[in-house]
């Protein structure tokens, strides 16, 4: 058995966690139907970081940042959008570390 640096035998296994950092603009009836609160409480429970906004266009964006698997279902989520909205379209595109400034999820201001 091999010996580990504390003398015990026992051995610690680590694996790497991929982070994904995604951007995504959300279209449709999306404002003024509490699409960001929803969308803060649903990023939070999944634990992802990042931020939500209105655009002046009318839609929204948000970036996510966490664990590949709550990403794609926070995507998922907010595609079928807060009760009162009605989603037409998701985009999604790539974004990096240089985006994601909290390590938490947040409401930011219209941009």
């Amino acid at each position: 058995m091999p010996i580990a640096a504390d003398g015990s035998g026992r051995f610690c296994y680590l694996h790497a966690v991929t982070e994904t950092i995604v951007r995504v603009r959300i279209e449709g009836r999306v404002q003024a139907v509490w699409f960001r609160a929803w969308t803060t409480k649903e990023a939070r429970k999944r634990g992802l970081r990042g931020w939500v906004r209105n655009r002046a266009d009318g839609s929204v964006e948000a970036l996510f940042a966490g664990d590949p698997e709550s990403v794609d279902g926070m995507i998922d989520a907010c595609r079928r959008g807060s009760p009162a909205s009605r989603v037409r379209s998701v985009q999604r595109f790539a974004a990096g570390p240089d985006e994601l400034d909290t390590d938490q999820f947040v409401q930011r201001p219209t941009l």
